[in-house]
Parts: structure tokens; sequence; C-alpha cells
């Protein structure tokens, strides 16, 4: 881990056959790689020289400074996603898996291990989060979809799922089904149409030629503009 501009951030180094450094951005990780046989003075200098590439990079783009902004719950916290607001009542317990429930009140109430820390349990907190909004947001959010399906496309539906997922905004399978990541639901309205008018479109053409482009654009024409804010405030999106 380094500090960096105040924030934690995961590193990972790595010491390869190679003449240069090279400096990038994991999925995981603020990645470094080392040629093999440096000095310990010249990897301390790497090191200090990696600490001001990631305080710049971080600066000047919000999404990877996002990307490393892992989020610890306290009880009593509160939640907000989309227009709704969660309030989190939160306990540890002598047990070892985590559980939730949503109250009619908009309370979600965890139970967690006592057991878990670190990483694990943010991440366990995290997807636990995800599964029980998403079972709020779920009805509403098959309803939208159907109505733009029958507005702009027709085509038949198997089944509409939100999943925690990270690599990609949606998904539509071979069985019909359209997939939409959980956070999507921190996306504005005419966001989320996109990523579904998106899906929704592979149901005519599972690919990316210009005839899906022509259909995506027919039924939302200033799609371009929600792909931009999804590029530009994505990586701040999730639990």
């Amino acid at each position: 881990m380094l500090e960096v501009n105040g924030q934690e951030v995961p590193v990972k180094i790595y010491r390869e056959h190679r003449y240069n450094v090279r400096a990038s951005i994991g999925k995981k990780a603020a990645i470094l790689r080392l040629p093999l046989g440096m000095s310990p003075a010249e990897q301390r200098e790497r090191l200090d020289w990696f600490q001001n590439w990631l305080s710049k990079t971080l600066k000047r783009n919000e999404n990877v400074a996002a990307h490393f902004d892992t989020k610890n719950y306290q009880d009593g916290d509160t939640l907000q996603v989309g227009s709704r607001t969660y309030r989190l009542r939160i306990r540890y317990e002598d047990r070892q898996t985590h559980s939730g429930k949503l109250d009619k009140d908009k309370t979600i109430h965890l139970k967690l291990s006592q057991h878990d820390e670190g990483a694990s349990l943010k991440n366990n907190v995290q997807h636990l989060l995800s599964r029980i909004v998403a079972q709020d947001f779920l009805p509403e959010i098959t309803r939208r979809v159907h109505y733009l399906n029958d507005k702009y496309f027709q085509k038949p539906i198997k089944d509409v799922r939100l999943k925690y997922n990270h690599s990609n905004w949606g998904s539509c399978s071979a069985k019909s089904n359209i997939n939409l990541s959980t956070r999507l639901l921190f996306a504005p309205d005419d966001v989320v149409d996109y990523v579904i008018i998106h899906e929704l479109a592979h149901l005519i053409e599972m690919n990316h030629s210009p005839r899906f482009w022509k259909l995506v654009a027919r039924a939302m024409p200033d799609y371009e503009e929600k792909e931009r804010w999804l590029k530009e405030h994505g990586g701040k999106m999730g639990f």
C-alpha cells in the first residue's frame, strides 16, 4: 500500500527482465515494473518517482482515484442510490457468514461475521449491499426494460437481472437474458436507459456492427452523450 494524496492505494511491484521502468493502473492495484539488478538506492528513487506519478495521475483523473476509494460503512450510515436513501444498521456477531435484509422503511440490516476483516470484509459487504439494493430496484428496472423493448425492438426477453459486475455495464445473453450492473443504479435515468437500449439492440444484432449502432441511434439519437458520461463518471459509481 502507498498513501497518495491522503488515499491508500494498493500497489504491486514486479522485477522483470526488462530495460526500462513502467508504471500503470491495473484493475486491483497500481503496478510498477522494475528491471532486475537495480540497487536499493535506485529502487528507492524509482519508488519516489512512482508515488509522484500516482499523485499526478489520481489528481488528473477522478475515475482512477475513485477506482481505489474503498468505502468503509459504519452503523448508522446512509447509502444514497439514485433517488433512494437507505439507512444502515450493522452488527458484528460470532458467526461464519454474513447476512442482510431490507425493511419497508428502507433500513438495511447487516449481520456481519466478526471473523472477517480487511479487504475481504469490504468486498463481502459491497456484494451484500449490492444484492439487497438490486432486489429493491429490480421490479422498477424490469418494467423499464420491457417498456423500452416494446417501444423500440419488440423482441422476446427471457429474464432481467441486476448483477454485481465491474467488467461491463450490461450484457445480453444468447438466451435473451438482459443483465445489468448494479453500478448503473447510481447513474442518471437517461444513462440507465442508454445501457438498456444498448443491450436490447443485441437481441437483434449480437455484435457492434454499423447495423447495431443504427438500431441504438434510432432509439436514442444522443446515445454518444451517455457513453461519454459513463466514461467520465463511471469509476465513481458503485457500492
